[in-house]
């Protein structure tokens, strides 16, 4: 097995046998017409206009970029500048439920016949990666099959963040689902083998999907030693194949795609069915949670703030998207629920430790998974010296935490790597 370094985590899936469950439908949603890397989308709708679920909301000609669409029937109350969690500024189209879950009479299964069929179903669907960081789906399926002919794709079930439970829940209650979106990938891209890739700690879900793919010789089932940050695009690509992804290179250019697990199992189901991506599987957990921890379908656009009084954390001091080590803090828990969240967790403490001087213990060194020089990328970043910093490869840099987290002197090295990476293409 190929393993890179890492850091070894409190597991706390706390969740895992919480069977998914719909969470209550919210009286008004925000769409934001910016959910995924790329373009925002153009508000296709305006106050006063009647929207049904499924229906298209947003969309652009931008090649970067993916539609949006309802989650709930209703009426559009207001269309808003948005301040995203992240900084940014998007128009966001503000909804008040009707109660009646009315399904637009556009949602019906695409009709699919070839690869180009299916790359501008999956575009429809407004798919974008589940995982965390919302790439857009058809973007990552058209690739130039010429020039990089991809033999493998992994399926990325490691769910290597504490807390989050929400891709071992999609194994578990749909593992059918995964397998045959897994399928329809294969068939229309011509890539001969997977391999889906789940941590060593889910011994269900690794047990349940080789039951199920035991007749299927394209599909193989890797289990990986439980150790972050396993489910980092780079390091499972190297954990599954060996192959390595150099800086400034696609996966795809090492003849791998990779794809969320859950990202699988929603094609499929849009196959089937029409229906767009409009909810999400998340999980919902942390110690300030005092009540009704689990796993829920949540309609995009619900607001943090419902989830946080559902189940008892409306005190938490921290608020976060996704997990603890690569999660986004929320300033504002009126932040809506967006595609590519798969966790909303509530924790008691908010403070930040007090940062004393760098001991040059080199733990941070040891721990990266890309080999970095996490302490000479801080110094060469204080000094603004842009060329020691593309020396030093921050750019190959995934933001994965573990620099930070093993730093005895609580050094916000993680950030400062993100900083960094922001000021090489502004000097």
């Amino acid at each position: 097995m190929n393993k890179l370094n890492g850091v070894h985590l409190s597991h706390n899936k706390g969740t895992k046998n919480c069977e998914t469950v719909d969470f209550p439908l919210p009286k008004s949603v925000v769409i934001p017409m910016s959910q995924h890397m790329g373009a925002p989308c153009e508000c296709l709708v305006k106050k006063g206009d009647t929207v049904t679920v499924g229906q298209k909301i947003g969309d652009t000609d931008a090649f970067m970029s993916a539609p949006i669409h309802s989650p709930v029937s209703g009426t559009v109350t207001d269309v808003i500048d948005f301040l995203l969690a992240s900084g940014a500024v998007c128009k966001a189209a503000v909804i008040e439920s009707d109660g009646l879950q009315t399904v637009c009479p556009d949602v019906k299964p695409p009709e699919i016949t070839d690869k180009q069929s299916f790359i501008a179903a999956i575009r429809e669907s407004g798919l974008t990666g589940l995982g965390g960081a919302g790439f857009p789906t058809h973007i990552k399926l058209n690739y130039d099959a010429v020039k990089t002919p991809v033999d493998t794709l992994v399926i990325n079930a490691a769910e290597c963040e504490p807390y989050i439970t929400s891709d071992f829940r999609e194994m578990m209650e749909s593992p059918m689902d995964v397998i045959e979106g897994i399928l329809l990938v294969q068939k229309y891209l011509g890539i001969p083998i997977c391999k889906i890739c789940i941590e060593d700690n889910k011994p269900e879900a690794i047990a349940l999907m080789k039951k199920k793919t035991e007749n299927l010789k394209s599909i193989q089932i890797v289990a990986l030693p439980s150790s972050y940050p396993q489910g980092a695009e780079k390091v499972i690509v190297y954990s599954a194949t060996g192959r390595i992804v150099a800086e400034g290179e696609l996966p795809s250019n090492q003849g791998v795609m990779v794809m969320n697990v859950s990202t699988a199992a929603h094609m499929y189901r849009y196959t089937q069915d029409g229906m767009p991506l409009t909810k999400r599987r998340l999980t919902l957990d942390g110690d300030a949670v005092t009540k009704n921890a689990g796993n829920y379908f949540v309609p995009i656009g619900t607001r943090v703030s419902e989830l946080l009084e559902h189940c008892g954390a409306e005190g938490a001091k921290k608020v976060l998207y996704g997990g603890p080590m690569m999660g986004i803090c929320l300033y504002d828990t009126d932040q809506p629920v967006l595609k590519n969240n798969n966790a909303i967790l509530a924790f008691k403490d908010g403070e930040s430790p007090k940062t004393t001087a760098c001991i040059r213990c080199g733990r941070c060194v040891r721990t990266c998974p890309l080999n970095l020089m996490p302490v000479l990328i801080e110094n060469a970043y204080n000094a603004e010296d842009v060329e020691e910093l593309k020396r030093l490869k921050v750019m190959l840099c995934m933001n994965c935490g573990c620099c930070s987290y093993a730093c005895p002197a609580h050094r916000p090295l993680a950030e400062i790597n993100q900083l960094a990476k922001a000021m090489i293409p502004r000097k």
